[in-house]
């Protein structure tokens, strides 16, 4: 398992990084377009869609929402300099969910009651959790472009380093010294001396990003955007853990082999990207 997670590691890099910082805007939006719509797809099982048909209907559904944003933000020429109306709302109301995700997170299995058997309720929290995070990579992306084209760029890299920085330094540091359980009802796994070795790790992240790398901003801002960011991924991760352990299963998917699925492998910035996002763009 160990040696399959790293080959595919091996090869999903290059194409992350590639799709980061080597494609234009559109390829980046159109790579990114792409991610969500499997994302999505991997939700309809989450959502309890089992009807084939029924899942080929979200997707036809999230295609639709997603090109609009998408045409929307290419053609709109303010764009550049700000974002369009439904970006900077969507990416607003990503807080309103994530804030209703962590009480049912810190309530469950009890807040399960209220959308276990509601396939509605979950195809909602599913367009709440993938539509932002698409807004929020474009609007990162596009970040200050009439600047420097490579501003927005350095932004999603920093972003990412932080947080698969502070899912490694959790997961070493739960292996090594954990005892107390973070989330028992939800992930087991995961425990208290992991999140705050992952918060250890991102501190240093952002320390050294901050002094090798300056983002045009102070650092005390950068660290709260940080913190704040890094607590969102581990809340995307557990929300995810949540509805899949609701459905018992295990991975959200199988199309990345040692890893899971998509969801799997993007749970974490699903939420810190519009979170991050939000606290960039609008807040500070």
């Amino acid at each position: 398992m160990l040696k399959h997670r790293f080959i595919t590691a091996l090869i999903l890099l290059p194409i992350v990084i590639s799709a980061v910082f080597l494609s234009s805007t559109l390829c980046f939006a159109i790579v990114t377009l792409m991610i969500c719509l499997l994302a999505a797809w991997e939700w309809g099982r989450l959502a309890g869609l089992t009807v084939f048909s029924q899942r080929i209907g979200l997707i036809i559904f999230f295609s639709i929402f997603l090109i609009s944003l998408l045409l929307n933000f290419l053609t709109d020429q303010s764009s550049i300099h700000f974002l369009p109306f439904g970006f900077s709302l969507l990416i607003w109301l990503s807080l309103g969910w994530w804030i209703i995700a962590l009480i049912l997170v810190l309530t469950y299995p009890n807040s399960a009651v209220f959308w276990q058997h509601s396939s509605f309720l979950r195809i909602i929290f599913g367009i709440l959790t993938i539509i932002p995070f698409f807004c929020g990579m474009l609007a990162l992306r596009q970040y200050a472009y009439e600047q420097d084209h490579k501003i927005g760029i350095v932004w999603l890299f920093y972003l990412m380093l932080l947080v698969w920085g502070a899912d490694s330094g959790a997961y070493i540091f739960g292996k090594r010294f954990g005892k107390h359980q973070l989330a028992p009802k939800i992930s087991p796994g995961k425990t208290w001396e992991g999140l705050i070795g992952g918060l250890l790790v991102s501190t240093l992240i952002s320390l050294l990003f901050a002094y090798y790398f300056p983002l045009g901003i102070t650092y005390q801002k950068l660290f709260i955007c940080s913190v704040i960011s890094v607590f969102a991924s581990i809340l995307g991760d557990l929300t995810e853990s949540m509805f899949k352990r609701q459905v018992r299963i295990k991975d959200s998917g199988y199309l990345i082999p040692g890893h899971g699925g998509i969801l799997d492998r993007i749970d974490s910035l699903t939420a810190a990207v519009p979170v991050f996002a939000c606290f960039m763009l609008f807040i500070f």
